[in-house]
């Protein structure tokens, strides 16, 4: 189990380190195909580099910690379902296109000048800054039962989504400067608020 955990440890330092904001800025300076290719093959490369680590996980022998059952299933359910909303929520309000790189490819075919950084404090961002990373979390931990082998995991990928949100709000206060911070006074990271915060895009 050691060599999984080492494994998953390296695909989040390099799944991180391909999109920090150094790579980004070198990335925008090279500009071209480059730029224009570089977020889809990113995510490409993510994906297809997680195939043989959760084949790997799975093969090895795990033992039951905790599986949810009984009034425990309510909590499953709980987590799943506000997984499952921020994940539709954050969807229409989030540029997917722009996420999955297809409307950088698609803009360097057409010979379209760089777009800046999608920002918006619509919908769902009103409530919590960062719905899929929030989402993400409570989908890892209500996913299936708890083994020896997937807590490892759960708490590195954990830590990983923690700090990947800490990673990106450095990289937006950057870019969006003054607008985002005061949005980040007002509306929490990763915990929704009750009610919707006032913005200036409202």
């Amino acid at each position: 189990m050691t060599l999984l955990v080492l494994l998953w440890i390296c695909w989040c330092i390099l799944h991180s380190l391909l999109i920090t904001a150094t790579v980004n800025r070198w990335v925008r300076k090279k500009g071209g195909f480059l730029q224009g290719s570089y977020r889809l093959a990113y995510i490409l490369f993510s994906c297809i580099s997680l195939i043989p680590l959760l084949w790997y996980q799975y093969s090895l022998p795990q033992e039951v910690i905790f599986s949810w059952h009984g009034s425990w299933r309510l909590v499953q359910l709980g987590l799943l379902l506000y997984a499952a909303v921020l994940f539709y929520t954050g969807k229409k309000i989030y540029d997917t296109d722009f996420f999955l790189g297809i409307s950088q490819w698609r803009d360097y075919c057409g010979g379209q000048p760089d777009r800046e950084t999608p920002f918006s404090s619509q919908g769902v961002l009103g409530y919590v800054r960062h719905p899929w990373y929030s989402g993400g979390l409570a989908f890892l931990w209500g996913l299936g039962s708890l083994t020896d082998v997937t807590l490892s995991v759960k708490i590195i990928l954990t830590l990983y989504l923690v700090i990947g949100t800490l990673l990106e709000e450095k990289k937006l206060k950057q870019e969006l400067g003054l607008a985002y911070l005061e949005y980040c006074r007002k509306v929490p990271m990763l915990i929704p608020r009750f009610s919707r915060a006032k913005t200036e895009n409202d």
